[in-house]
């Protein structure tokens, strides 16, 4: 909480991964789907991206601490399937 860049790191990184995650679901839906909860995923970019209010600290860190590592394993699995 005290880091403001790392913060602002972390931020941008998860408005990348929603952004992906859309550009995904616009050029082929079946595979995004198997993203769980890939539109929460892109919600949540949007409200980074249009800064809605003021992006609560504690509920970033809670989708990265909650969500993140399954996300990973997820998206692992897809593109160890495309090889």
């Amino acid at each position: 909480m005290a880091d403001a860049m790392m913060r602002s790191a972390v931020e941008r990184q998860l408005e990348i991964i929603g952004e992906a995650l859309n550009q995904l679901r616009k050029h082929d839906d079946s595979i995004s789907a198997e993203i769980t909860d890939h539109r929460r995923i892109v919600a949540f970019r949007n409200i980074l991206i249009h800064g809605y209010a003021e992006v609560d600290d504690r509920v970033v860190w809670g989708v990265v601490s909650t969500n993140l590592e399954r996300l990973v394993a997820e998206v692992d699995a897809l593109l160890a399937q495309s090889m």
